[in-house]
């Protein structure tokens, strides 16, 4: 599933350049995840960098966004056309 982050964000800017699919930007007052491009870093490592980076632990599973790992993946090759997914990471 995509992750989400909830409101305890600081809005430090951490998780933004971790993001292999630049589904992270900075939203009004936090920032924000696009579910369309996040694929909780399937395809690119082994867990969610985002989540690993955040100081506060504001990106969490989006239960809204409910996804398989092999639906975690196309959207990968989806996003990155002629890539291979990195050995691990799904």
């Amino acid at each position: 599933m995509a992750y989400k982050i909830t409101d305890e964000c600081i809005s430090c800017g951490a998780c933004e350049a971790e993001c292999p699919n630049e589904a992270i930007s900075e939203g009004e007052t936090i920032y924000v995840i696009d579910p369309d491009k996040c694929t909780e870093c399937v395809g690119g490592f082994d867990s969610p960098r985002c989540a690993e980076v955040c100081p506060v632990e504001a990106p969490q599973a989006d239960p809204k966004h409910a996804e398989s790992k092999e639906q975690l993946l196309e959207k990968w090759r989806k996003l990155h056309p002629g890539k291979e997914p990195a050995e691990g990471s799904y």
